[in-house]
């Protein structure tokens, strides 16, 4: 198994240590503050240990308050808003140094039949014909303003391979393109197999959670793209803008898998104000639309 997937999943695997109360652990981003995806996946865990098992997620919406601190574990504290007969909504706030740090207020639905639509997935290439982060990142080495960029960027796409359909923001700085933005993505390994071997959350979570919290954990990772490639900024790691995530939302339409490529169709239809908003959907390689997400992040130009 690939140990960057091990570990992603043995973050998943939180302590519980009350109740409702959880600690999970946190590790470096490629930023200086914890990834506000991992915030996200394990807010979104310790909510569905407290649910029963056949009521998967279907909404989270999520509020990032406070830079998270590396090198300290996570307190999450869950409040058991209602248990009703169909659906099932639960609070977490997350913790750090006795400051909350993250929100989120999660609902659950057990399964239901009933009317059925959708749109339609947008053309996008194979995935297999794209390049991968390792064949593509160190093209772009000098064009970031920070030593050590580059391996902190392959770092993170460790565990997930995760594949742009054409130019990231620092591949095209200065060039405005229309704010639109694709990738392809899935986990570095089969799940089913990391389970098997032992890896940290496969005892606390159902497959069906597990598959949800690591599309959110992937989902803070590239929505903000397209509000840059609008302007021809690059973003933090050229040096161009100073960005972060305030607030987060999804909706999970129809199962899905993490270990089975996913098309992220993304795009941005306002800036202002030192905010922009990014908008996503998830489909599967058949072409079933299973999320979507609406993410306002914090974008500002650096004064002179």
């Amino acid at each position: 198994m690939n140990d960057a997937l091990r570990s992603l999943l043995d973050l998943l695997a939180l302590e519980r240590i009350e109740q409702d109360i959880f600690r999970g652990q946190s590790r470096a981003a490629v930023v200086p503050r914890v990834f506000g995806g991992q915030v996200a996946a394990q807010a979104l865990v310790a909510a569905g240990r407290t649910v029963p098992a056949d009521r998967p997620p279907h909404s989270l919406h999520a509020y990032f308050l406070r830079p998270g601190d590396p090198g300290a574990p996570i307190v999450y504290t869950v409040d058991r808003i209602r248990d009703g007969r169909s659906f099932t909504t639960r609070r977490v706030v997350a913790v750090q140094h006795g400051q909350p740090i993250f929100h989120l207020s999660a609902s659950f639905q057990a399964h239901e039949e009933g009317l059925e639509h959708q749109e339609p997935m947008p053309p996008a290439p194979d995935p297999l014909t794209l390049p991968t982060a390792a064949e593509m990142l160190p093209r772009y080495a000098d064009r970031f303003v920070e030593p050590g960029v580059t391996e902190r960027l392959l770092e993170a796409r460790e565990a997930i391979d995760l594949r742009y359909v054409d130019e990231p923001p620092f591949g095209t700085v200065g060039q405005a393109r229309e704010p639109r933005s694709q990738v392809w993505f899935r986990t570095n390994g089969d799940l089913d197999k990391a389970l098997a071997d032992g890896a940290g959350c496969g005892d606390t979570v159902t497959r069906p959670l597990l598959d949800i919290c690591l599309v959110t954990y992937v989902s803070d990772m590239t929505l903000l793209d397209s509000i840059l490639l609008a302007h021809g900024r690059g973003g933090w790691a050229v040096g161009d803008v100073v960005g972060a995530s305030l607030d987060h939302a999804m909706w999970f339409h129809r199962p899905l898998r993490a270990d089975d490529w996913l098309l992220y169709d993304q795009e941005s239809p306002t800036a202002q104000g030192g905010r922009g908003l990014g908008k996503g959907r998830i489909f599967t390689a058949d072409g079933l639309l299973a999320a979507s997400v609406i993410q306002e992040g914090v974008i500002r130009v650096p004064r002179a």
